[in-house]
């Protein structure tokens, strides 16, 4: 971190190359003129990726594994959501067995990614260190513990998907091989070990220091009438929205910030927000006991408005993403075919799931013979944007007094509280702070 001072003109600016511990690259730029904040802008200036172009004119087949390389931390998100929308188009369906596998694998995916997240991206700023590294000279079996409950995730996707990163197996229609029952044995055990780390884990951010800083958030996350959602079900909002996924643009809108190379969104006009909090707060009553249980001895409650204790809602989705894994495990027959017949039809499809970080849309338009002829994704932290501004001019008024350089860290920690994937809303963070 750099700082400078123009005494002169009583400018004060401190700029931060890169934001440590999120996944991307950008900007913060803040002025604060006469001891009032007049300008938050989370800059993304990393060159946009063109993902929807290279979809236009590829096989309907084809965007579960191109989509797949957006993130490669949330790469079964883009799988499921672009999987989905080509099978709404194509008026198919899939059997009971094979989304039962698709969800653990994306259990697998929530398991990796909120350990990492957690422990190894979040935790640090609460205790006061600079990164993982520095927190595991001090506390080893903490980390540990982190990289043994990421390692536990990435298995899952190892045995669904053929590997952690950027899964293979995944097709229009199901999978290309699904496991029998023996090949997922040997994950009991350790989801077994993982159920009991995930709940040490809520009980050990429960402790940690969170400041005073509830929002009154718009919360916007799937709803399935029968499960916690990852797929399926319907668009609902805290405020009354409640629409079929298919009719997603008729309520929310992208627009362009010239200073971003990430879209932005609105919902009827209005912000919102996306992601864990959103979700718990929407389905608790779909948790299983276990974590609400975790949840309630935590102190928090049904609905959580305060970002920084985000931290505690991503563990009490890891409670219920081992307790669900194990669950299918327990029930897991295997399907007599590892996929069903998909043909293409013209036609629009819609699909969505829930990314670790919120709500991942994709539609897409194909013809007849299944070339696909446009593309859209919108990805939970493009969505986040104009909340996440919201919430740092909320925060930096409270705290504007601080020095520039207990602000700035305070800035960053916030910011981390969204646990944003930049790669996929194309990207961040650098931060500048002006103050006249």
């Amino acid at each position: 971190m750099a700082a400078t001072k123009t005494g002169k003109t009583g400018t004060r600016k401190i700029e931060v190359p890169a934001l440590a511990r999120v996944e991307g690259e950008g900007g913060l730029y803040v002025k604060m003129t006469n001891g009032k904040v007049s300008d938050v802008r989370v800059n993304i200036y990393e060159p946009p990726r063109f993902f929807e172009a290279f979809l236009q004119g590829r096989n309907f087949t084809e965007p579960v594994d191109i989509t797949a390389r957006i993130c490669g931390i949330c790469p079964v998100a883009y799988q499921t959501s672009s999987a989905r929308a080509m099978e709404a188009v194509c008026k198919v369906d899939i059997p009971a067995p094979i989304r039962a596998l698709r969800r653990l694998l994306y259990l697998g995916e929530y398991i990796e990614s909120h350990a990492l997240h957690v422990y190894l991206l979040h935790v640090p700023d609460f205790l006061g260190y600079e990164s993982a590294i520095h927190v595991a000279a001090d506390h080893p079996d903490v980390v540990k513990k982190a990289l043994k409950l990421k390692k536990i995730g990435n298995d899952i996707m190892v045995a669904l998907g053929g590997r952690e990163i950027h899964p293979i197996n995944m097709r229009v229609g199901g999978f290309y091989k699904v496991p029998s029952k023996k090949d997922l044995k040997p994950l009991v055990e350790n989801l077994k070990w993982a159920l009991e780390a995930s709940l040490e884990t809520v009980k050990f951010v429960s402790k940690l220091p969170f400041p005073d800083f509830e929002q009154d958030y718009e919360f916007v996350s799937l709803r399935h009438p029968d499960e916690y959602p990852l797929f399926d079900g319907r668009v609902v909002s805290s405020k009354g929205l409640d629409i079929a996924i298919k009719d997603y643009e008729k309520h929310f809108v992208e627009y362009h910030e010239q200073r971003s190379n990430a879209l932005h969104s609105k919902l009827d006009g209005r912000n919102y927000f996306v992601g864990p909090m959103a979700r718990y707060a929407l389905n608790f009553d779909k948790l299983p006991k276990v974590a609400q249980q975790a949840a309630k001895e935590a102190g928090i409650g049904p609905v959580v408005r305060n970002p920084f204790q985000s931290v505690i809602v991503r563990s009490v989705e890891t409670v219920w993403a081992c307790d669900e894994a194990l669950k299918i495990i327990a029930d897991y027959e295997m399907p007599d075919r590892p996929s069903v017949d998909v043909q293409p039809k013209a036609g629009v499809g819609c699909g969505a799931s829930e990314a670790p970080r919120g709500i991942l849309y994709h539609r897409y338009t194909i013809d007849s013979k299944g070339v696909i002829k446009n593309a859209k994704i919108t990805p939970p932290t493009a969505q986040n944007l104009p909340t996440i501004e919201n919430d740092l001019r909320q925060f930096i008024t409270a705290n504007i007094s601080l020095p520039d350089d207990k602000l700035t860290w305070q800035c960053e920690q916030a910011i981390r509280n969204y646990d944003p994937c930049i790669s996929c809303a194309t990207h961040f963070l650098k931060m500048e702070i002006d103050r006249s």
